[in-house]
């Protein structure tokens, strides 16, 4: 006789929201793979007229809300993702001169400092803790210190440990590091300069420990310069010194890069080799084992043939904004060798993945939540999330032993779960919705020859993904 155990756990309601689910190749009309999209919010409805460009995040360390800080042509937006699903747009930092394609935002000690290309620019900065006291928006909020020591910029880096940012691409130094102490927030101070390479498109400062001993423990700021991968030692922000200036074959424009946790490697993309050369998006891996003599290791061609743009590593995963082609997600699989394997991707321009300059300028994916937030150029903000299980490194996964089975899928009232090894005698399991919200869980569930069942009927419509422990995850969809 078949005996079937009935799922008795209190299930807790949860919001279906605007979630998308990544079905068949497609979520709400935008290809992907592996990545299930939460929301969107259009340029209009977070106050902009005109485009999207680049994003950052910040965590409230009172009460841990989500934010989005979104750059747009006129100006800066705040929104709150706590509740993925509904983000809510607090307001805007209008442009401190004129509109720009161009905006860069970065944030350090609860504060975010912009910088624009528009002219008579400088860096805005903004206290963050203003947007706990929203409460009904939109705001337009004013500075709350400005810098006027350079006026267009092209980019802001900061590096958080040591309370340093750095502008570059702008009219001061060659276009080289324009140096700021912004340990004050509201009191930024020039603190000095680096002109040496000359122009410096984009860069990562981070205080070194890799295993170059030279510099262990020192400031070390890693730059795309056009025709060069270079690196500076900014220890001594009145004296700072270059350590090595590479060029590449197969330069077009070095554009952007990011440092492997471990500080070993050196990732860069060059954005214009795309369409100099034809060939698929092109990501370099550099060998910085040695600062002195950094070392162009290989090269990963991507799926498609879009130009890529800025990208961030967390972990073992590169998160690539990759203008038409959307967001796609690499883990480093073999960096000695340059082997990056792609494992995800949501696409923001459905027509076309070919090289051009729309789409996808950035992402932000640090949020404790696992939401990732992405910037396409005409059509906003995306919040997305990639299935559960998906960023786990290699070695993570061998240790995975059983297969898990669910089915029907859709599910209406009830859920098959049947593993591969038919006889787990229990197993211990909790249920999250889309955006990480456990909604159920129980231990030590008896599985009869390896199967059970469960009852999804008090389930609002959605995504789910069943976690057994130690072992699999598994999708399920409720209808």
């Amino acid at each position: 006789m078949n005996r079937i155990l009935l799922f008795t756990a209190i299930l807790l309601s949860t919001s279906a929201g605007a979630q998308t689910p990544c079905i068949d190749g497609m979520a709400d009309g935008y290809p992907c793979s592996n990545v299930d999209l939460l929301s969107v919010l259009t340029v209009e409805e977070m106050g902009g007229e005109f485009e999207a460009n680049d994003i950052w995040g910040w965590t409230d360390p009172e009460t841990g809300n989500e934010y989005a800080v979104v750059g747009l042509s006129d100006g800066t937006a705040f929104v709150d993702i706590t509740d993925p699903l509904n983000p809510l747009h607090l307001g805007n930092l209008p442009t401190h001169s004129t509109a720009s394609l161009w905006r860069d935002v970065k944030i350090y000690q609860n504060h975010a400092f912009v910088v624009s290309e528009a002219g008579m620019h400088g860096m805005q900065v903004f206290d963050l803790t203003e947007l706990r006291d929203v409460q009904s928006g939109p705001v337009e909020f004013e500075e709350t210190a400005h810098y006027g020591l350079f006026g267009n910029s092209h980019n802001l880096v900061i590096n958080e440990e040591t309370g340093f940012a750095y502008a570059v691409g702008t009219g001061t130094f060659a276009g080289g590091l324009h140096i700021v102490d912004i340990s004050d927030p509201a009191n930024p101070q020039l603190a000095g300069s680096f002109a040496e390479d000359g122009y410096t498109h984009d860069a990562q400062a981070i205080v070194y420990n890799g295993p170059d001993e030279d510099y262990q423990g020192r400031e070390v700021v890693f730059a795309c310069n056009e025709d060069a991968f270079t690196i500076a030692d900014v220890e001594d922000k009145e004296d700072c010194q270059l350590v090595a200036s590479e060029g590449y074959v197969g330069n077009a424009y070095a554009h952007q890069g990011w440092v492997t946790e471990d500080h070993r490697y050196f990732v860069m993309n060059d954005e214009i080799d795309e369409n100099e050369f034809g060939h698929n998006t092109k990501t370099y891996v550099w060998d910085i084992q040695d600062l002195d003599n950094p070392v162009l290791v290989g090269a990963h061609l991507g799926a498609t043939a879009a130009t890529d743009h800025n990208m961030y590593i967390s972990g073992d995963f590169i998160f690539q904004s990759n203008y038409n082609s959307g967001l796609r997600i690499l883990e480093l699989t073999d960096m000695a060798n340059a082997e990056l394997t792609e494992v995800g991707y949501f696409d923001v321009v459905p027509d076309t993945d070919q090289a051009g300059y729309d789409g996808s300028w950035s992402n932000y994916p640090y949020f404790e939540s696992g939401v990732i937030a992405v910037t396409g150029m005409q059509s906003g903000l995306f919040l997305v999330k990639p299935i559960d299980g998906l960023l786990v490194s290699v070695d993570d996964k061998e240790v995975e032993t059983l297969e898990v089975g669910v089915y029907p899928n859709p599910a209406t009232d009830v859920l098959n779960v049947r593993f591969s090894q038919l006889n787990q005698p229990t197993v211990d399991y909790t249920i999250v919705d889309i955006t990480g919200k456990q909604v159920a869980s129980q231990k030590n569930f008896p599985s009869f020859g390896g199967q059970f069942q469960l009852n999804v009927s008090d389930l609002a419509p959605g995504m789910y993904t069943i976690n057994f422990s130690g072992l699999k995850t598994k999708r399920f969809i409720v209808k």
